[in-house]
């Protein structure tokens, strides 16, 4: 059975305005437990709701996890490029223009990976750096930091 597109348009509607709904919810409880998350923007908090099916509980500790984890990795708020200039001299990572919905296009050249003195902590804290440094460090990386768990 085909659904009409009325129908489409007042379902997605509905599930908006329950995303809406739930992300206030979310915002609440986290904000409780971390005052700094206040200046998060819907639109994050909307990412770890969909990451976690819409439920809040599941999500807000994610991103509480999530903010945990970002100010261990950047302590300061931001990665001055002093920081890194051993990886950014490596020219390994880029942007490549944008796609169809003006996202920006990172890539990421392993090939030009070579070790540093600093281990594997380094080696760690350098994608989530240069993503930083290029302007892409609200973007959803997760498949790059699975794979840095591997190790």
């Amino acid at each position: 059975m085909m659904m009409s597109s009325n129908n489409m348009e007042c379902s997605a509607k509905a599930k908006e305005e329950e995303e809406i709904t739930k992300i206030s919810l979310m915002r609440s409880l986290v904000e409780t437990q971390d005052p700094s998350s206040k200046e998060v923007d819907d639109m994050t908090m909307r990412r770890f709701l969909r990451a976690r099916e819409l439920d809040v509980e599941k999500a807000s500790s994610m991103f509480l996890k999530y903010l945990k984890w970002r100010r261990s990795f950047v302590p300061n708020g931001f990665i001055s490029p002093s920081e890194l200039t051993h990886e950014i001299q490596q020219n390994k990572m880029f942007l490549q223009g944008s796609d169809k919905k003006g996202r920006p296009i990172s890539v990421l050249l392993a090939a030009r990976h070579f070790q540093h003195n600093g281990g594997l902590d380094e080696f760690k804290r350098t994608p989530s750096s240069l993503f930083s440094l290029s302007g892409c460090d609200n973007l959803d990386i997760n498949l790059l930091f699975v794979n840095l768990q591997v190790l």
